[in-house]
């Protein structure tokens, strides 16, 4: 559900008459036709003539019509809806507040919109679905306009606020994955320093014969293991964590725009509600005035002097033009909200795309390096499994004795 602007109240326009120039036929709430002048708020029950000083409907109570206020009547009454056409901001409960409870018109506004936490959408049972804005995906910037309750029980969650938990928590994804790299890298490294001091050690240094050169060439690929680990470590720290690192620090920055200038955009739009609000509760104060006044001065309760009425009037009516401000602010600052909520799901989608691509390739890097780690490991045991196949304990035995021997002459007994 997307948000909509304030709709405008329906209003009844003249069908049947020809009217004279500024003047518009509405239905009261019971039924009965009444008519308008838009440029001098002048209301009557009797069609205005065309040709002045001539009625063209039998008589004359101009006076017994309530005054319009800004567009509308102290009733509740619409009286020119070009006018008004964004009066009809309503929250999701019922306000005794709200302007002109009594007209059908507004009753019905007050039910096609709902606001949540100062953002008007379409209620869901009167206006049918929206459109999805990307409809063959499963996309940010459709399915997160609304708030959503907190698991804990807590209140809601704005849905924008979802979207950039999953963007943190993916940042923090980078981040522990760049250390569970550098924890990798730290034991490839202690690894090769000690393979590297375990092959200067001189244990079975004299180990002689063909199992003396198998011997050497084993302590020999300990320290052509300890390079390669040291070459992997390298590796891993220049194409991978370091690339990673790089880019969650990117990441963050561009995550901080967008939480900023949405957050921003936020607060400017519960601030244009809530004067709306109290734009709202002043129009009705007045409007209640006007029409305790008005009523009091034609059952003659009161001594009030039409000046006293006219001022009242005008308070109502400057009343009405701030509420109209209000909404037109209220309206416009929405309609930022809603294109900046556009275009920043979609960039924090974007961005989401980009971060998983970015690790599947880094991390494709990081087996491919052990891949070759590996061969290479496997290339320094190579020549001691060749030695190893050619040692003879015969022929070692051979040269061994040919090297030390000391005579071959066996004792015999001893004669007497």
């Amino acid at each position: 559900m997307k948000p909509g602007m304030v709709p405008p109240p329906p209003g009844e326009e003249s069908q049947t008459v020809i009217l004279p120039p500024g003047w518009q036929s509405y239905l009261s709430p019971q039924g009965r036709r009444y008519y308008v002048n838009t440029t001098t708020n002048e209301t009557t029950w009797e069609r205005p003539s065309s040709t002045p000083g001539i009625p063209a409907s039998p008589g004359s109570h101009r006076s017994s019509l309530p005054p319009t206020v800004n567009g509308y009547h102290a009733s509740g009454t619409p009286a020119h809806p070009a006018e008004t056409a964004h009066m009809s901001v309503r929250k999701s409960t019922g306000d005794s507040q709200n302007l002109g409870s009594s007209s059908p018109s507004k009753r019905q506004s007050k039910e096609n919109t709902i606001t949540i936490n100062c953002v008007t959408f379409p209620h869901p049972d009167t206006m049918p679905e929206q459109q999805l804005l990307k409809p063959t995906e499963w996309s940010y910037c459709d399915y997160f306009w609304a708030d959503k309750k907190d698991p804990q029980g807590n209140g809601t969650v704005a849905g924008f606020e979802l979207l950039l938990q999953k963007q943190l928590k993916g940042k923090q994804m980078q981040k522990e994955m760049s250390e569970f790299i550098r924890e990798r890298i730290k034991i490839e490294e202690d690894y090769a320093k000690n393979l590297a001091k375990l092959s200067q050690n001189s244990l079975a240094s004299q180990e002689e014969g063909s199992l003396g050169e198998a011997w050497a060439q084993v302590k020999k690929s300990l320290a052509d293991e300890a390079e390669v680990h040291l070459k992997f470590s390298a590796k891993l720290h220049s194409e991978v964590e370091k690339p990673l690192m790089n880019f969650r620090e990117n990441f963050k920055k561009d995550m901080k725009k967008c939480d900023h200038h949405i957050a921003d955009l936020r607060k400017q739009l519960a601030s244009r509600y809530a004067s709306v609000e109290k734009a709202r509760k002043a129009l009705t104060e007045r409007q209640r005035d006007l029409e305790m006044k008005t009523q009091q001065l034609e059952i003659k309760l009161s001594n009030k002097t039409e000046e006293d009425i006219k001022k009242a009037r005008r308070k109502s009516t400057q009343a009405g033009d701030d509420l109209m401000r209000c909404v037109d602010l209220y309206n416009q600052a929405q309609s930022k909200w809603f294109e900046e909520m556009v275009t920043t799901t979609l960039e924090l989608e974007r961005l989401e795309v980009e971060r998983v691509e970015m690790i599947r390739q880094h991390l494709c890097q990081y087996t491919q390096l052990r891949h070759e780690t590996d061969m290479f490991n496997q290339s320094t045991v190579e020549p001691v499994d060749q030695l190893l196949r050619k040692v003879d304990p015969a022929k070692d035995r051979e040269l061994w004795v040919r090297e030390h021997k000391t005579g071959n002459i066996r004792p015999v007994d001893m004669e007497i």
